[in-house]
């Protein structure tokens, strides 16, 4: 059988085997390019310095716990303002020139992103409330370029703060100079979703970490947000 012969008798077959092929590829690649759902963080599985004592053990069923602060504007607010969103939290003060400019910065860069987007929203929690009061507040928010419906920077009691800090967002050090409610911020951005669950923490002073976050944002908009 010569050459030409033998392509013209196996053309239908190998017309099939290419298509064949094709599929198989394309199905390979939708797999390993699905979305997969976030992780769900729990106290168990958080660094024990940031989760009281009270709640190490917990492994499943974790939530954000009610609350009611103050914001730049002197409005309270609850978890209710952040119902059914997603949202990006974290714990800074005023005067902090550390690694709080940066945090900040980084936080409006997510304002940018998320500016137009009704699903998701911001929240920084004031680790030194008293200082940081709501005259404070608001002119650190002008200077940051704040958009209010978007981003409240909150100040209120200090043993609720530290206790969302530390029982519900698991992100903040105890000082340990013998303030019971002395606590030390980190460099975490923590990513909440829609049933107020904790789903990622992120460094907040690096930007490979923000651009990280904003996709697991669009991976929660993708699953319903939650």
């Amino acid at each position: 059988m010569s050459l030409i012969s033998f392509f013209k008798e196996y053309r239908k077959f190998a017309f099939f085997f290419t298509i064949l092929c094709l599929i198989i590829i394309t199905i390979i690649y939708n797999v390993y390019n699905q979305k997969k759902p976030l992780p769900i963080w729990n106290p168990e599985s958080v660094n024990a310095e940031m989760v009281d004592e009270s709640i190490r053990h917990v492994a499943k069923y974790h939530t954000i716990a009610d609350f009611s602060l103050t914001n730049q504007n002197g409005k309270t607010i609850t978890q209710d303002d952040y119902k059914d969103k997603i949202y990006v939290a974290d714990f800074f003060f005023t005067t902090c020139q550390t690694i709080c400019p940066i945090m900040t910065d980084h936080m409006y860069q997510i304002q940018k992103e998320i500016a137009r987007d009704n699903e998701v929203m911001l929240l920084s929690h004031s680790v030194t409330p008293v200082k940081d009061s709501v005259p404070v507040l608001k002119a650190y928010a002008e200077e940051k370029g704040v958009l209010d419906n978007k981003w409240n920077l909150v100040t209120g009691d200090k043993k609720q703060i530290y206790n969302l800090a530390r029982k519900s967002y698991l992100a903040v050090k105890t000082d340990g100079n013998g303030d019971i409610y002395d606590m030390i911020h980190t460099e975490n951005f923590m990513l909440i979703d829609k049933k107020r669950r904790i789903r990622g923490y992120y460094d907040g002073t690096q930007p490979e970490e923000i651009e990280r976050l904003l996709k697991d944002i669009e991976t929660l908009k993708y699953f319903g947000g939650s």
